[in-house]
């Protein structure tokens, strides 16, 4: 189970069953031009293998599995009161300089989490203010990864730990709350991403009747050791189609290469990543 997400204390987790970079247009450029009053930069996207840790490797890590490793994405946990992580490297020149080596960064964060979950996180969202947290959280988010050199056209990945999807009163909050952050986060000029379990907050995502204000890309935690974003996509094939996918197909797993040892989550990408300086 991967226990970065949230601290070990406070988690409840249900588990389920080289690359390319460019600015993408089509689908996503016809978004840009109609999002909120903010018109957004086309995304920067990135397919291939991409890692996610609890803190952000150093630099000498970062530039030895760079060299040596198969891996050119790397997540990032940028903020949220729920994060489980310090992260001393994490700073705008550490992004820069990783950046510079050829890394692609995925934005992730640790919102408030539902009010049906099992665990003792410090924000916890309710059925009554669920849309002024979110927008509350959603402006942090953007100002944190703005801090960190990431601009307008970065996704915002909202990490969502496992609830009980059969709770329906637990659903419409979470979903509230969803459709709040993403809204407030479209308006600033980023694009709205989301991190679940396949069988439960990523499922209510997918799942949802009335698609307005949802997650643009969808990024999935099934641990089926698959490395692609299509094969045995646990949803309807029509959704998050056209570089909008990642998948976390395994979890936890002691990897070393040049540059030191990391626990890691494997994912196979195929979505928008940070845009940045370098």
């Amino acid at each position: 189970m991967p226990s970065h997400r949230i601290s070990k204390k406070r988690r409840y987790v249900g588990i389920s069953l080289a690359g390319l970079a460019v600015l993408l247009g089509g689908a996503f450029a016809a978004e840009a031009a109609t999002a909120g009053t903010v018109s957004r930069p086309a995304p920067k996207i990135f397919t291939g293998h991409a890692f996610d840790t609890c803190t952000a490797p150093s630099l000498t890590a970062m530039k030895g599995w760079y060299a040596t490793s198969v891996y050119r994405g790397a997540a990032v946990y940028v903020g949220g009161k729920n994060r489980g992580c310090a992260q001393p490297n994490l700073t705008a020149s550490w992004v820069k300089s990783v950046s510079s080596t050829g890394w692609k960064l995925i934005p992730l964060y640790v919102g408030a989490q539902p009010p049906c979950q099992a665990s003792n996180n410090p924000e916890k969202m309710t059925a009554s203010n669920a849309t002024s947290l979110a927008a509350t959280d959603a402006a942090d988010a953007v100002a944190k990864e703005a801090a960190l050199g990431m601009k307008a056209g970065s996704p915002v990945y909202l990490d969502m730990e496992y609830f009980d999807p059969k709770n329906t009163s637990c659903v419409n909050t979470v979903l509230s709350y969803i459709r709040s952050f993403d809204k407030t986060v479209k308006a600033k000029g980023y694009w709205s991403g989301f991190y679940g379990f396949s069988n439960s907050s990523a499922a209510v995502v997918a799942n949802a009747k009335t698609r307005t204000d949802l997650p643009e890309i969808l990024w999935y935690a099934r641990y089926d050791d698959v490395y692609s974003t299509t094969k045995g996509f646990p949803y309807a094939s029509t959704l998050y189609t056209g570089h909008r996918r990642g998948h976390q197909f395994a979890v936890n797993k002691k990897v070393t290469h040049t540059g030191g040892t990391l626990t890691i989550d494997r994912d196979a990408w195929d979505a928008p990543v940070a845009v940045t300086a370098s």
